[in-house]
């Protein structure tokens, strides 16, 4: 089972979820998370407006997607 980064940057951790077809919910200017959701998918992904997103918070939010860190590693490239 391949492992995670320690860290990973916030911009390739959207991009990777957008590839699953989450896309980010319009949220009023100055929020401190970017809120993705996807149609048919009762779960929201809340990513947190930093330069790097931790190990702890990117596994949280790829079980949250339904994916496996297989899947997600492949769609982050």
């Amino acid at each position: 089972m391949p492992k995670l980064p320690r860290n990973m940057k916030r911009t390739q951790v959207i991009r990777a979820f957008k590839r699953d077809g989450w896309y980010i919910r319009p949220t009023k200017k100055g929020k401190e998370h970017a809120v993705l959701v996807k149609d048919g998918v009762d779960a929201i992904l809340s990513i947190p407006r930093h330069s790097t997103i931790k190990h702890g918070t990117l596994n949280k939010l790829i079980k949250l997607a339904g994916l496996t860190v297989e899947e997600f590693l492949n769609l982050s490239k």
